[in-house]
């Protein structure tokens, strides 16, 4: 069974702002596996379904991004996972909006979300996919960048990359991290 969870910011007011690419991702992955995305449970919204031959388990926290490590903690527990079943899917302010990044294990870097994880479940190395929004200008605040919602010019670019975020996870359950890794990177 894997997990995917997609990281963001619970209420309207967030919804398609840079910082919930991931819930953007689960949203399109619930779509094309016919997923019902709508218990809430283990302080998220989740959604149990199948990717291929696989028991996944897509997941939208609900703890707001600061927190998400205490949702994620408890279905770690709750489900007995191993690390290598979890996939987290978020935002890189470090990569242009159209880029994706997949990657085996890592650090958190600035991103407090994935910090909360980390801290929480007390390991790195489960795989992630970093959604790229790009960087904010001219001295912007950070934290109300990326609050904000894409500009009308970077959404081709956008929705094409969570697409291939989600073909990405898919692959990773299907063929493993390796293949989606050479299909999706760069």
């Amino acid at each position: 069974m894997y997990v995917v969870v997609g990281l963001g910011n619970p209420g309207k007011q967030y919804d398609k702002t840079r910082h919930n690419v991931g819930f953007d991702v689960i949203d399109i992955l619930a779509k094309d596996n016919n997923i019902q995305v709508n218990k809430i449970k283990h302080k998220a919204i989740i959604g149990e379904g199948r990717i291929g031959t696989e028991k996944v388990i897509l997941v939208k926290p609900q703890t707001f991004m600061n927190l998400s490590g205490q949702s994620l903690l408890d279905i770690y527990s709750f489900y007995k996972l191993e690390p290598d079943n979890i996939i987290v899917i978020y935002d890189d302010i470090d990569l242009d909006v159209g880029k994706i990044r997949i990657r085996k294990k890592g650090s958190a870097g600035t991103h407090n979300g994935m910090r909360s994880i980390i801290y929480n479940l007390k390991f790195d190395d489960f795989k992630r996919i970093r959604v790229g929004v790009s960087r904010p200008q001219n001295g912007q605040d950070l934290a109300s960048f990326v609050l904000s919602k894409f500009k009308k010019e970077e959404m081709d670019s956008l929705n094409e990359s969570l697409q291939r975020s989600a073909y990405a996870v898919e692959a990773i359950i299907k063929e493993g991290i390796d293949v989606s890794m050479n299909k999706y990177n760069g």
